[in-house]
């Protein structure tokens, strides 16, 4: 087969755990795929971004950087002869299958045979976090791409049940492939490597550990309603720790530690090194996790397999993921948050319960087989 896997919305630093899963299948396709021929189509600035160790992949440019003779003699071209050279692109690369990760297949592409990996429909499930532009636009493409795909990969079996009911996609057309877990996810046993990154985040107390963006479905602001109220009773002494990517949302985060008083309790670390989070993971207490809407939950796995036990919501696909190896609560309930949090916090028989069965649990996702499963789709869609 020739495989076209279309990278165009790969923008490394802004995607979260989907650029995770873009790197961690390409990096295993290349492992294990020894006969087919794969072409990554992406923008010009990131080329170089993922790394080809396998002959048969070759990357093609599929958009010229904003400011380039090449993108100036495209718009001539557009605008004198409406012809665009990247535009036809799909027509000339001669591919058996396009595998389109980004939820979307553009309507230039929606003629060839493809795969698309369909990552959630938050907007289905609470559209007061959008915009009215970006609602209308999010319903219209992600139904119209979900249509045109040949076959369809949901990354939970909570994402099928959502492209069934909302855009009546027939469970035949999708499968179920799982995100997996690095290798780096690992009982950390370096211990030099641990006090340097205890000293670099300065992680001197006791910490709650929550890697999320400041995305509004992250919930963050019940957490810290839960954290005051431990804190108030005397059940709490530490500090709880945020990662990840700032976001629109953010000065709002930051605005209620300030007015709920917790700014000698939370601290924000912004983005952190991503081979640092699983020494993170093993000098916290607990990951807790409150998120209002996951399709997956990749932090959820990364902690289990890291040895921290995981305290989190038992909201969308999380469930699916963390099974029996978890303590949950409704997110919106920040009550029962409260008390649950609280008693894996104060309970060390409790943690280390949930670590082992975190452990045991998170060996259930690997990349490999994510890989493997993903090259059994494309055989799927041009069979």
């Amino acid at each position: 087969m020739n495989i076209g896997i279309n990278l165009n919305g790969f923008w490394p630093g802004r995607i979260g755990g989907v650029e995770t899963y873009v790197r961690n299948l390409i990096e295993n396709l290349q492992l294990i795929d020894l006969s087919n021929s794969y072409i990554l189509l992406c923008h010009e600035e990131i080329m170089t971004e993922i790394p080809i160790v396998n002959k048969n992949f070759n990357v093609k440019m599929s958009s010229y950087r904003k400011s380039s003779m090449k993108k100036l003699f495209r718009s001539i071209l557009w605008n004198t002869l409406r012809i665009d050279p990247l535009r036809a692109m799909p027509r000339y690369l001669n591919c058996d299958v396009i595998h389109h990760p980004f939820s979307l297949i553009h309507r230039e592409w929606s003629k060839f045979p493809s795969v698309l990996t369909f990552h959630d429909m938050q907007h289905e499930y609470y559209p007061e976090y959008f915009s009215h532009d970006e609602l209308r636009r999010r319903r219209d493409s992600f139904r119209r791409s979900a249509l045109a795909a040949t076959r369809i990969i949901a990354i939970s079996q909570y994402s099928r049940k959502g492209l069934m009911e909302f855009y009546g996609i027939p469970k035949e057309k999708i499968d179920v492939i799982y995100f997996g877990c690095s290798p780096i996810f690992k009982r950390a046993t370096d211990g030099t490597r641990m006090a340097e990154v205890r000293d670099k985040y300065l992680l001197t107390r006791p910490f709650l550990y929550y890697p999320a963006a400041t995305w509004p479905h992250k919930n963050h602001k019940n957490l810290f309603v839960a954290l005051k109220a431990l804190i108030e009773g005397d059940r709490f002494d530490g500090e709880l720790v945020l990662s990840g990517m700032a976001t629109n949302d953010q000065e709002n985060v930051l605005a209620e530690i300030s007015r709920l008083g917790l700014s000698g309790n939370v601290r924000v670390l912004g983005h952190v090194n991503y081979e640092d989070i699983p020494y993170i993971y093993a000098l916290a207490r607990v990951m807790v996790f409150p998120s209002m809407f996951e399709g997956f939950g990749l932090p959820l796995v990364e902690s289990m397999a890291a040895g921290c036990p995981v305290a989190c919501s038992s909201a969308a696909s999380i469930p699916e993921v963390v099974g029996d190896a978890a303590a949950m609560f409704d997110p919106k309930d920040v009550k029962e948050m409260e008390e649950v949090i609280g008693k894996v916090w104060e309970s060390e028989s409790l943690r280390s319960e949930l670590k082992g069965k975190g452990i045991e649990r998170a060996v259930l996702f690997s990349w490999h087989e994510t890989a493997q499963q993903t090259l059994d789709v494309y055989r799927r869609a041009v069979s």
